[in-house]
């Protein structure tokens, strides 16, 4: 089964999760940007390697995060291990296996982190906006 992640609507998750707009997107990548332009490439499949580079520098984060991620994936990994019978192979014969739990925790660990990143990230956006402003 062909894998189908579209690329523009990464870039508009992302772009939204750090509470950017995409006038600011189009400012902070430059003249040739405006936002009926942002808008138009985030309803590409497929964003041009020179273009993600540009929106990765900008937004701060990596272009393969643009390029990889994939929510249905995302969303039938989280249903596989929170299932019903996410726990029906924890036990064998008496000893415990935590890997799901080890997982689970692994997971929410990165998902702070990446918020934290991502928040950090905001507050440079607003510092710079806040610097263009005063300008």
């Amino acid at each position: 089964m062909e894998q189908k992640i579209h690329q523009g609507r990464n870039v508009k998750r992302f772009r939204e999760m750090l509470g950017i707009k995409q006038e600011a997107l189009a400012f902070d990548l430059g003249n040739d940007w405006n936002q009926k332009k942002i808008s138009m490439l985030e309803q590409k499949d497929v964003i041009e390697d020179t273009i993600l580079n540009l929106i990765s520098n900008s937004l701060k984060i990596p272009v393969e995060a643009f390029q990889n991620f994939d929510e249905e994936q995302a969303v039938n990994i989280i249903s596989n291990t929170f299932g019903e019978h996410a726990f029906s192979n924890s036990f064998n014969y008496g000893t415990i296996n935590i890997n799901p739990i080890e997982k689970l925790v692994s997971l929410h660990e990165e998902k702070i982190a990446l918020y934290e990143r991502m928040l950090k990230e905001k507050d440079e956006m607003m510092v710079r906006l806040e610097k263009l402003i005063t300008k």
